[in-house]
């Protein structure tokens, strides 16, 4: 649940649900985004959920702080229980020439590229999250052996489909971009859809995504 409402410039309520980052919070997170977006309350303008905060952003024309917030506080979520939530797989592939940081993590991790590949497939990834560029998912939870902090000098590019993972979490590059996450693979998969008007990303906050490695043929001749 919220355990704090308070103000975020003169036109957003900043929702805290607590400082840790675990499914569980991120959960109550999520629901609340989702049911309230679905409410379409008179003013609200936008909703950015992160891992455990919500930003509930507003048209000063048509409420203010006050109102909003008395409105979220009653704001009774159990009637939103279905997230319609699904499940993604993404195909991977984990060749030498994609997957940039494998030589380095096995020096970090003090073990071979084979066990840090079948610890990482058999996750089942929650999506926390998507932001930083459009569309880019933050998936959780790496097991404890996995995680690595990012690159000290980050790259000024990353390829687009670049899959990396820092600290306990995995994303998706959905464009190229600079970043210091550790590079394991790429998927000829288009994680975000421009042209899409109403449901451009693949990937969506409560969803959970599943990796499939293919070789190397499979992704240069990748037909969606």
């Amino acid at each position: 649940m919220i355990k704090n409402i308070s103000n975020l410039g003169d036109a957003a309520l900043y929702c805290d649900f607590g400082g840790e980052v675990n499914k569980e919070i991120n959960t109550e997170v999520i629901k609340y985004f989702k049911s309230i977006k679905e409410e379409n309350i008179p003013g609200i303008n936008n909703l950015t959920p992160s891992y455990n905060k919500l930003i509930i952003s507003f048209d000063l024309k048509k409420t203010d702080y006050k109102n909003l917030k008395k409105i979220i506080e009653n704001f009774d979520i159990n009637t939103y229980e279905d997230l319609k939530s699904k499940k993604v797989e993404i195909p991977i592939c984990c060749d030498e020439s994609l997957g940039l940081d494998i030589k380095r993590l096995e020096k970090i991790l003090n073990t071979d590229r084979e066990k840090i590949y079948e610890n990482f497939f058999k996750i089942n990834f929650f999506c926390y999250m998507t932001g930083f560029i459009a569309g880019m998912p933050f998936l959780g939870d790496l097991d404890i052996n996995m995680r690595v902090k990012r690159l000290e000098t980050p790259r000024v590019k990353v390829p687009k489909g670049s899959v990396g993972i820092t600290e306990q979490f995995a994303n998706i590059y959905t464009f190229e971009s600079p970043g210091g996450w550790n590079i394991i693979g790429n998927t000829p998969l288009s994680i975000f859809d421009k042209t899409k008007e109403t449901d451009p990303n693949l990937i969506n906050p409560g969803d959970t995504v599943v990796f499939k490695n293919i070789t190397k043929d499979q992704f240069q001749n990748y037909n969606e």
